[in-house]
């Protein structure tokens, strides 16, 4: 094995010159030790797009759009994998301009007979490791981006606008960032620090993710209707999966297994539980309890302030960082009913508040001691001085300005091909139906749509609304018949959505036997729809309301003579 470079990924950014040529007088040597761990850390990074964020977020929304939101990150994989090769690479870490790359590594240098192409190189970023091994690195950073914004939208984009919009925020977005901090560009020349993406990944879809919400503006219902997460096991085992992969995000981005990587290690995981904490004892002051979505979330946020700064601090700093961005991303999201905009998954609150002060502590807690190959990192404010944390907030103006008009160009011009918001009825309906034609849960788990006439609750604490609440029970048909008749009812054949499925569909909670239960909506019109959904099983089948108690049955059907009102009065 050959020795180690001195100098990683995050610390030549800034030193080495604006061509970022790799070598061609001779071969390049690689380390084997250092490949391993480059390739370990991209199947890491990997591994928080699909399943981490997909199973973090597809626990945060109501279960009639699960599969919707984990279509969101599968699919950012799928597409970015491939347009990643064909010029997202190229645009990013090639050529020596200033503001974008140029196109002489699309498709890798494979073009003509492939004397350009990557083989046998490696990039000035990453000296011992093939460039080929960094290219497919840096794409998993690409697929993660564009994934975190679907967050903010979740539950209210029509698929057709969203491929459309990754598809163009990717090439002409994130590409161009990407070159201006890494490849090359004019805020790495500046001698702006970002270790690991505070800038490329988290501010640019935090403020991406607010445009966005602005721009679609709030879900039907929002403020009135409870919006819960359905499942919050699986948005638990989400964050444990971005936890861990995190160490591929930011040990891995000092392209090497040295003593730099090791202390990105430390400080990852130091500042990620110092977050978890932060958030922990916030929500506990505020609000009495402390939540298990609590905890997740401030992990998250840890992990994304100490992002930027992970190879140039020491972990007593990271400590401060961790704790510091639990609790100013909660309080960002806790700020968020009163600021009025709808940002479904808290993409803002967490990604551009917290990858804001990463960037910001970054200037503050820099030193040379961590980070010996950085002369910039002397004297003034705890080694990085004043003058770098100038650099450090230009560089987040910068983000801030590029990547909120840029996305605000690109949703109109995405509007003008295909519309981009559901409408009222696709939203009720749900995603997973509207824009799949399928749905997580066949049996079961449908949302209570009741108006509530109070603020809106927190998440993962709302209380069933008890007087909405009733159950429908059928006779005549077994269950085996009920279970296959649902099933196919939420697939989509190609006609309409009847009348009779829009009456039930959307305050169904469970369904248990031969019993539905429902929390919301108009009782007959429920009965008189299930009953109707039902006659193509069996000709025989019956519907009749159960009260609330489970205790009696009213069977409007078999007593025509006394009305629903009635009833309820007699009783």
């Amino acid at each position: 094995m050959s020795p180690k470079p001195c100098i990683a990924r995050a610390t030549i950014l800034v030193v080495c010159t604006p061509s970022l040529a790799w070598a061609a007088d001779q071969p390049p040597q690689f380390d084997t030790g250092d490949s391993a761990w480059m390739l370990t850390s991209s199947a890491l990074v990997l591994m928080m797009t699909i399943p981490g964020l997909a199973l973090f977020y597809g626990g945060l929304v109501r279960s009639k759009n699960v599969l919707s939101t984990l279509m969101h990150s599968f699919f950012c994989a799928a597409l970015i994998s491939v347009t990643w090769v064909l010029f997202g690479y190229s645009f990013s870490f090639s050529g020596s301009g200033k503001f974008i790359g140029d196109m002489s590594l699309c498709l890798l240098g494979f073009l003509g007979d492939g004397s350009a192409s990557v083989l046998g190189t490696s990039h000035a970023l990453a000296p011992t490791i093939p460039q080929m091994l960094f290219v497919v690195y840096q794409a998993t950073f690409a697929i993660i981006t564009p994934a975190l914004i679907s967050g903010t939208f979740a539950e209210r984009m029509r698929f057709p606008a969203f491929a459309l919009f990754i598809v163009l925020w990717s090439a002409l977005i994130y590409a161009p960032l990407a070159h201006w901090v890494w490849g090359g560009g004019w805020i790495g020349t500046m001698g702006a620090l970002d270790f690991a993406g505070g800038t490329v990944v988290h501010i640019s879809s935090g403020v991406s993710a607010l445009v966005t919400a602005v721009y679609l503006g709030r879900r039907f219902g929002y403020g009135h209707e409870p919006m819960a997460p359905h499942n919050l096991p699986l948005t638990v085992v989400g964050a444990a999966l971005l936890w861990v992969g995190w160490f591929g995000f930011n040990a891995g981005s000092a392209c090497g297994a040295g003593e730099l990587a090791a202390t990105a290690f430390v400080n990852t995981n130091t500042a990620a539980a110092a977050a978890a904490l932060g958030w922990m004892l916030a929500e506990w002051l505020r609000s009495g309890k402390p939540t298990m979505l609590g905890v997740a979330s401030g992990a998250v946020a840890g992990l994304v302030a100490i992002t930027p700064a992970a190879g140039f601090v020491t972990p007593a700093a990271s400590i401060i960082i961790g704790l510091l961005g639990g609790a100013v991303c909660y309080t960002a999201v806790s700020l968020k009913p009163r600021l009025g905009y709808d940002d479904a998954l808290d993409v803002v609150g967490v990604h551009m508040v917290g990858g804001t002060l990463g960037a910001l502590l970054t200037g503050v807690f820099a030193t040379e001691l961590v980070n010996s190959a950085m002369p910039s990192l002397t004297g003034g404010l705890h080694g990085g001085g004043l003058a770098l944390l100038t650099k450090q907030a230009i560089a987040v103006l910068a983000t801030y300005l590029f990547c909120g008009v840029g996305t605000l160009i690109l949703l109109v011009a995405v509007n003008a091909v295909t519309r981009v918001r559901a409408d009222q009825e696709e939203e009720i309906l749900g995603m997973d139906i509207t824009q799949h034609s399928e749905r997580a849960y066949l049996i079961g788990g449908g949302e209570n749509v009741a108006i509530l006439a109070a603020r809106e609750p927190r998440a993962a604490s709302i209380p069933p609304v008890r007087s909405e609440a009733f159950t429908i029970e059928l006779a005549g048909i077994e269950v085996d018949g009920i279970s296959s008749r649902w099933r196919s009812l939420c697939q989509d054949n190609g006609s309409p959505v009847s009348p009779e499925f829009k009456a039930v569909y959307p305050y169904l909670a469970t369904i248990k036997g031969t019993k539905f239960r429902f929390r919301g909506g108009n009782r007959e019109l429920a009965r008189k729809g299930l009953e109707a959904l039902f006659k193509p099983a069996s000709a025989d089948v019956l519907a009749r309301i159960v009260d609330c108690s489970d205790a009696g049955v009213v069977d409007w059907q078999s007593s025509p003579r006394r009305k629903p009102h009635e009833e309820e009065q007699r009783r």
